[in-house]
């Protein structure tokens, strides 16, 4: 019986242990998550453009800490929509 729980055991363990999804990008592998960053911070400058174009950058107070929450959750957004 503890046999059994233990082969259960270690298969439920290396369940989680799938390719991740990656990209090749001139012969090296990228993960996802990193290009889903990097569009995330592509996407909060242009937010950044659009509220200094609308004059609504004046109005946030925290903007070291809105920016990186901005690109934070587009990263999150792109992610969900593209590998959920």
């Amino acid at each position: 019986m503890l046999q059994v729980c233990a082969a259960l055991a270690g298969a439920a363990l290396v369940a989680g242990c799938s390719r991740a999804p990656s990209f090749s990008i001139l012969g090296s592998f990228f993960p996802a998550w990193l290009l889903c960053i990097i569009a995330g911070m592509v996407l909060a400058a242009l937010t950044y453009r659009v509220l200094v174009h609308f004059k609504l950058e004046q109005h946030i107070i925290w903007s070291i800490a809105v920016y990186p929450c901005i690109a934070l959750f587009f990263a999150c957004v792109l992610w969900l929509i593209f590998f959920s």
